[in-house]
């Protein structure tokens, strides 16, 4: 006797899942220009490297002798595969079964696939497509009873923010519990025009509206972008593909690795002389801080996160000589470079995904402070303020900071963990205080410039004589910064920073992992 017809059997029930919804919901997916979660699947992974967990899973239709007629599967998609021959599980919304709702999903398989990532410490990506929360209203009816609402697992979740690298990519309609699993994630993703997430979408938000929403409207990439509920945002599903792989790139499998060093392809003795001049002198013309980044670190390694969020700080990862590190560097254009609320808020994530798994911190800083002013004040920037800068004293990991024009106020100050002993250098065109001249002559000198004949002569004597005392000169003579560098030369410091830093990075679970 064969167990021929078992397989047979087994084969059978893993062709009708693999039909998902059928024939007329997988074209009505395509007709949507979206694609449907196995071919997401297969796109993201290495080739022929899924195995799927759960390939049975779903509700089962038997006839009067209890042989199967039709089996539906639960419409979420999972199982281990690779990435650039390194392990990792996924985990994919169906929506061609009942919408991604959860009157259609298999609780136990979005547990396990949790679980999985977690005890086998490997990174874990989410395709979300759909709501997968406590189902619709409709619910109601076909269970005979409403549930209190609870989230089974979601310790898991949390537990998974702290020990292996969580994407999440949004590819549709995301709502609820959905949206709650793409914003619970190190990195997450949209599709422009195609993609949206919301708490409630628009049939519920329009039956209590008097203003109408359409997707877009409602919760389109722009306004999550802005909003920083995610923090990319491309325009197709291969390009949120390869920036899940992107980014995994960068770090370990889990916190219990130490981030791999990459190919070294780029000299470390590398000089710009762009780098020179790039400061102005005139203090009140910005620059371009992304040219500068991609000057000093490896090219083409800059890797950008949350562009639209906190616009005052660009944040990314990079590698320098071939090691990954997480950049800080002001952005000028935004504010002068002055910390927003968001910024703040945008700040306090970073570092701790830096602290999180390990990964040594540059700052290219130029912060003359907070936002002032009413709306300032409204946003409770100081209180956020302070949360950054406690996240930054609260960390573990090798820093390096370059001061390459403002650090004044206590904003200023939160440019590097001042509890422990850090890299930090200044290029000639630093300049440091408690406040920045041009706004504190006013208020320091208003005695002598009230009873001065000429207010604006003697205004700019008293400017000249401080901007000599305020030079960064002054400062590295009694070690108040510790080494002023010619720009050109920030590559080739960077790269000993590195160097120096790869092996004290650590591993294990932060006490303070990073939350969503």
């Amino acid at each position: 006797m064969s167990w021929q017809p078992e397989m047979d059997e087994l084969r059978r029930r893993q062709e009708m899942t693999r039909r998902m919804g059928g024939a007329d919901k997988v074209k009505r997916q395509h007709d949507g220009g979206r694609l449907t979660v196995r071919e997401r699947i297969d796109r993201l992974l290495d080739k022929d490297s899924f195995r799927e967990i759960g390939s049975v899973a779903g509700k089962a239709d038997y006839d009067g002798r209890n042989d199967l007629v039709e089996l539906t599967p639960g419409n979420a998609v999972m199982g281990r595969g690779k990435i650039d021959g390194r392990p990792v599980v996924v985990a994919g919304d169906d929506f061609t079964v009942r919408g991604g709702s959860a009157d259609a999903t298999i609780k136990g398989k979005s547990l396990f696939i949790e679980e999985y990532a977690n005890q086998y410490r490997v990174p874990i990506v989410r395709m979300i497509e759909g709501s997968g929360g406590g189902g619709s209203v409709k619910t109601i009816e076909t269970t005979g009873r409403a549930n209190v609402p609870g989230v089974s697992g979601w310790n898991t979740v949390v537990q998974n923010m702290g020990q292996v690298p969580t994407v999440g990519l949004g590819l549709g309609s995301v709502a609820g519990l959905g949206a709650a699993r793409l914003a619970a994630t190190h990195y997450s993703v949209m599709v422009k025009e195609i993609s949206a997430m919301f708490v409630a979408g628009p049939p519920v938000v329009n039956r209590l509206s008097t203003k109408q929403y359409d997707k877009q409207e409602l919760g389109g990439w722009e306004i999550q972008l802005r909003a920083g509920a995610i923090d990319e945002a491309v325009d197709s599903e291969e390009e949120a593909f390869a920036a899940a792989r992107r980014f995994l790139s960068y770090l370990p499998s889990s916190v219990y690795d130490a981030p791999p060093r990459g190919p070294q392809t780029d000299d470390p003795e590398r000089r710009e002389e762009a780098l020179f001049d790039v400061i102005p002198r005139d203090i009140r013309k910005p620059y371009r801080i992304r040219p500068i980044v991609e000057k000093v670190v490896d090219q083409g390694s800059f890797f950008e996160m949350g562009r639209m969020y906190g616009r005052s700080v660009v944040t990314g990862f990079a590698r320098v000589d071939g090691w990954p590190v997480a950049v800080m560097a002001s952005d000028p254009m935004f504010y002068g470079g002055g910390w927003t609320s968001d910024t703040c808020q945008k700040v306090t994530r970073f570092v701790d995904l830096a602290e999180t798994f390990h990964m040594p911190l540059v700052y290219f800083c130029d912060c003359p402070g907070f936002l002032i002013g009413l709306e300032a004040e409204k946003s409770g920037v100081i209180r956020q303020g302070v949360r950054a800068m406690s996240a930054m004293f609260q960390g573990t990991v090798p820093w390096c900071t370059f001061i390459i024009r403002n650090a004044f106020g206590v904003a200023g100050a939160a440019h590097q963990n001042g509890s422990r002993l850090n890299w930090r250098h200044a290029w000639p065109s630093g300049r440091w205080g408690s406040l920045p001249l041009e706004g504190g002559i006013e208020a320091a000198y208003r005695a002598d410039l009230d009873a001065a004949p000429d207010r604006a002569a003697k205004m700019e004597e008293i400017g000249d004589r401080l901007n000599k005392l305020r030079s960064p000169f002054r400062s590295a003579e009694t070690f108040w910064i510790e080494e002023i560098i010619d720009p050109r030369d920030t590559r080739k410091v960077l790269c000993e920073f590195v160097e120096a830093a790869a092996p004290i990075r650590g591993s294990g679970r932060s006490s303070l992992w990073m939350r969503p």
